[in-house]
């Protein structure tokens, strides 16, 4: 329903450098955010408070859903900012009281669809009971007995219901607590079932797979390590909190190790991975582990990559005009819509708000910003879990995976690349080409009638650390994919279609920094199937700052005699001009080894960074032999990397 009220002012205070050199944000910067989007979204809200009708799309579970997804979604948020200061946020309480006695009334035609009679509902709830636990003796304790029992009725109906192995589990697992924590029925057979499959996903150092594919994304962080620890607050003298305790602790630690390396120096999370409509719902694990007391990272680190995330979105757009978070990265783009995404769905942004809900002397307000990994220092990293290499770099403040581990998939599969899992790379620069057949950050085989191949359901070869040069690779039986129209709803997984395979073929990714030395082999090509090798870079907008560029190496491997830009002019949720450089062979491809030098590099920076040579053993031509020198002089010994990482 539209709102015909004045949008309210957003007013913040004085940008505090002393307190936040990094971002001039403080906690006072967070509260004044966290009310203006309260304040905006309720103006949506019906006479009850029940239903917050955003304006925009809707998802394909309908406007009943979606108004419940706006209202849960934004108590989240209102529920930290409660907790962490009861005594200034009455406002915010009254108005949600109110909504969730509308919301549950099973004589209100407009309530709200429980969790048994529709999945969205499901997760919508998780909110509602977490929301409710972290401000228990400002909301629940005071609201009716009536409203008290409606809303135990409406979270029973979770009780013995199906939830998908994935992150969902968790909002089972935190309604059925919330619910014995309120004298409510609960069920300790889908508490504990949901804790085995919680489990059973781990893959590693703090990492989880959102399912039983190579599925990792922020999920990680904002789903797999938060809702332990607010369980544990939950139920903090629950046997199975307490069994959990410190083993959960751990794999939160272990986690943030990772992420810290994973934000860019201009504040972004890492691009890659479905709903990124929630945007800086990535800052959640950072507070979680201040909350929990599981990090190892510095209160001022990890405040500044919280606050860097949200800095970096309200500068490009992210809350608009109306106050409203629109469906998009920087602004508005409706590409970046899912089957599940509603107005209402970018509110689960909400989670990186976390932090509101620690008192303002906890040491993660009173500590002095400190620098992230990359603004101290050129970083590498391997993380085993989802196969990445991480190369971040400080002159320019851009972290880079190359990616042979991920892509929503498992090994085997053919099914079309999904656009934000199964790149060869992602950045926290650039935002990857949303169309499944693309040339972003690849290498394909291009048909007579100019379709490319996929590279779903690879093998992951491995990954490590060669002398500071980081190395992975993977190897795949490419597919042409004739995609369904029919093939189902957009999960993050790739589009399902009828595969026709194609040849063998093997990447090695060489990094260091700006610098990816991408080594492929063809094996398989047939002389009936004609087809020519595209190696795509990366993707970004013709008015970017970022530098993307592609070149061969001279002396090593098969001639790439064929180059050219690739272009579409078209809105993108990064501009209006997505271009992608590429190198390739200009006739049918051969059997053989190819090499490319990837560069993604800030402006004025490319041309320095991407300076790789191929020194052939004892001066000879190539063959195999010889070493890859990289322009600080670091090198490796080339036929070790395909001895070391792919066995040949």
């Amino acid at each position: 329903m539209p709102s015909t009220a004045t949008p309210p002012a957003l007013t913040l205070p004085a940008a505090d450098r002393g307190l936040s050199p990094h971002t001039g944000l403080t906690r006072a910067h967070w509260c004044a955010y966290a009310d203006h989007l309260l304040r905006s979204a309720q103006r949506y809200g019906t006479d009850d408070h029940a239903n917050i009708h955003l304006p925009g799309a809707n998802s394909a579970y309908g406007p009943r859903s979606d108004s419940l997804e706006a209202f849960a979604r934004t108590f989240l948020l209102a529920s930290f900012r409660i907790a962490g200061d009861p005594q200034a946020t009455g406002w915010i309480a009254d108005w949600y009281a109110k909504g969730l006695d509308a919301g549950t009334n099973p004589a209100n035609p407009d309530r709200w669809p429980t969790p048994g009679e529709l999945g969205q509902a499901k997760v919508e709830a998780a909110s509602l009971a977490v929301g409710l636990a972290l401000t228990r003796d400002v909301l629940w304790d005071k609201l009716p007995q009536r409203v008290q029992e409606q809303l135990v009725a409406w979270f029973e109906t979770v009780i013995g219901e199906e939830y998908p192995p994935i992150n969902w589990v968790w909002f089972q697992i935190v309604v059925e607590t919330f619910l014995a924590s309120v004298g409510g029925r609960s069920s300790d057979e889908d508490i504990d079932a949901g804790l085995a499959i919680h489990d059973s996903l781990y893959r590693g150092h703090g990492w989880f797979a959102d399912g039983p594919e190579r599925a990792y994304d922020h999920y990680v962080g904002w789903a797999f390590q938060v809702y332990p620890q607010l369980w544990a607050l939950m139920a903090p003298d629950d046997p199975r909190v307490q069994a959990r305790k410190e083993l959960d602790g751990e794999r939160l630690a272990d986690f943030l190790d990772d992420a810290a390396y994973l934000v860019g120096g201009n504040g972004a999370p890492l691009i890659q991975g479905r709903s990124l409509i929630y945007r800086f719902a990535a800052a959640a694990p950072f507070w979680v582990g201040e909350l929990s007391g599981h990090t190892r990272l510095s209160p001022g680190m990890g405040r500044r990559a919280a606050s860097g995330m949200l800095d970096y979105f309200v500068r490009h757009g992210s809350i608009t005009d109306d106050g409203l978070l629109s469906i998009g990265w920087h602004g508005e783009f409706a590409g970046m819509k899912q089957s599940y995404s509603g107005a209402g769905s970018p509110y689960w942004a909400a989670k990186g708000f976390l932090g509101l809900a620690l008192p303002a002397d906890h040491r993660v307000w009173t500590a002095v910003e400190e620098p992230l990994p990359v603004e101290a220092g050129d970083t590498q990293r391997l993380i085993a879990a989802p196969g990445w290499q991480v190369d971040g770099t400080a002159s320019d403040g851009v972290v880079r995976i190359r990616n042979h581990g991920t892509d929503h998939a498992n090994a085997g599969a053919a099914v079309a690349d999904s656009p934000l899992y199964a790149r060869l790379g992602y950045s926290t620069h650039t935002f990857p080409d949303l169309e499944p057949e693309s040339l972003d950050n690849a290498v394909v085989l291009v048909d007579a009638g100019g379709c490319l191949t996929h590279r779903t359901g690879f093998e992951f070869l491995g990954q490590k650390d060669i002398g500071g040069v980081l190395a992975g690779a993977s190897r795949a039986t490419v597919n042409w994919i004739e995609v369904d129209p029919d093939g189902g709803p957009d999960h993050g997984s790739g589009a399902r279609g009828t595969a026709t395979p194609g040849p063998d073929v093997t990447v090695v990714s060489l990094t260091r920094g700006a610098v990816e030395l991408r080594l492929v082999r063809v094996r398989g090509t047939s002389p009936g199937a004609p087809a020519r090798l595209r190696i795509g870079g990366w993707p970004v907008d013709a008015e970017s700052p970022m530098a993307s560029e592609i070149r061969s190496l001279a002396g090593w491997g098969s001639p790439l005699d064929d180059a050219g830009t690739w272009r579409r002019e078209a809105p993108h949720p990064m501009g209006e001009l997505l271009t992608v450089p590429w190198i390739g062979t200009s006739g049918a491809a051969d059997d053989g080894d190819y090499a490319a030098v990837v560069v993604l590099a800030g402006a004025g920076n490319a041309e320095a960074a991407g300076t790789v040579r191929y020194v052939p053993a004892d001066g000879g031509p190539g063959d195999g032999g010889g070493r890859f020198e990289f322009a600080d002089g670091t090198a490796v010994d080339a036929a070790a990397v395909w001895a070391g990482l792919t066995g040949t």
